[in-house]
């Protein structure tokens, strides 16, 4: 199947005009605003809402009526550029209970992000599938607000994400467990998926863990794989994380999102690790 560009594909419309948003969608192209700036390089986007904007076209594109995504993989070809993004998906595996999504991101000819998604059927199963009661986090009502990484900009990613920790900080190397909500919609005049809200917060893994000193070590995910048992319900996206740095200047974050519900799915980011005086 021919690749076709994300705006081809029908998005709900949002309630109404939104006080910002991640991006403006502007004759087949994506403009950002300042609300993705990451925090490594003010001339560069959070991965999370590109990795959404993507994630959701991809969804949007399958063919099988009431599939959804369980598991998506992005590779993170280069920094995301605080520039115009035009994005295409493609079916490359059809099937009647299965598929297979690609899709590419990217800046002029220059390839930002390249994904790949299964879709699967979904269909009735007798079955109990209630997490127990322990593998609940706490919810967002009884975490705490902290403070982001110091980033000198005032305005970024963290600016447009409420984020509320049960354990650990942004600023404490450690395990973390903290709830993340978007305050703008990821595109202007559009509302959220579900699949949509879980990727922007998803890969802030590594940022709420952080394996090392974020003063002296930069922890640069190269990819963001995500596996989903069940889709997320209402605007919080909890995140169990850990971080592990190795002395060879390579890392791993594994997370557990959860919703208010429960565990829902896990996600896996590949770290590179360095000094800051040698990154």
């Amino acid at each position: 199947m021919s690749a076709r560009t994300l705006d081809e594909f029908e998005v709900p419309a949002g309630s109404g005009p939104p006080a910002g948003a991640f991006y403006a969608s502007e004759g087949g192209s994506y403009e950002p605003s300042q609300l993705t700036r990451g925090p490594w390089d003010p001339d560069s986007q959070h991965a999370g809402p590109p990795c959404a904007l993507l994630g959701g076209g991809m969804d949007r594109s399958g063919e099988i009526a009431g599939a959804r995504v369980a598991r998506i993989t992005f590779e993170i070809l280069r920094p995301v550029p605080m520039a115009p993004l035009t994005a295409c998906a493609r079916v490359v595996r059809p099937g009647r209970s299965v598929e297979l999504i690609e899709g590419v991101l990217s800046h002029g000819d220059t390839e930002i992000l390249r994904a790949r998604a299964w879709r699967i059927r979904t269909e009735a199963v007798e079955i109990d599938a209630s997490p127990p009661v322990d593998q609940a986090m706490p919810g967002p009502d009884v975490a705490e607000p902290r403070d982001f990484f110091p980033t000198g900009q005032e305005t970024g990613y963290h600016s447009a994400m409420e984020v509320r920790f049960l354990a650990g900080a942004y600023v404490e190397p450690g395990p973390a467990r903290a709830w993340m909500r978007q305050r703008v919609p990821l595109v202007e005049g559009r509302e959220p998926s579900p699949l949509e809200r879980l990727l922007v917060a998803a890969d802030s893994g590594n940022g709420v863990s952080a394996p090392l000193d974020y003063r002296r070590f930069v922890f640069i995910n190269t990819d963001l794989s995500v596996a989903l048992r069940r889709p997320p319900t209402g605007d919080w996206i909890g995140l169990d994380a850990v971080s592990h740095a190795e002395p060879d200047g390579i890392g791993l974050t594994d997370t557990t999102v959860h919703d208010e519900r429960g565990p829902l799915g896990r996600v896996t980011q590949s770290l590179l690790i360095a000094d800051r005086g040698h990154s």
